[in-house]
């Protein structure tokens, strides 16, 4: 069965216990897919490639929000109620 790999760059989790910094450093910044007889079970990600992402996610989801409340009857507030 064909499995579809999300990354450039792959590793065994035999390699990811042996050495794992050199894992990460294998994936140049980017997710490293972790193998498990060749099957991917998990993403390596360095901490800013995932920080990086959950920025994104939020961004989007604010975005959302804001793209919802566009339309909506504005509402009148004065400065010394905030």
């Amino acid at each position: 069965m064909a499995t579809l790999i999300l990354a450039d760059t792959a590793a065994s989790v035999s390699e990811l216990k042996k050495n794992p910094m050199g894992t990460v450093a294998a994936g140049d910044g980017f997710p490293v897919a972790i193998l498990n007889r060749n099957e991917p079970v998990f993403y390596c990600i360095p901490a800013q490639a995932y920080e990086t992402l959950l920025e994104r996610l939020d961004d989007l989801e604010l975005n959302a929000i804001a793209d919802a409340r566009r339309d909506q009857k504005e509402i009148e507030v004065r400065l010394d109620e905030l």
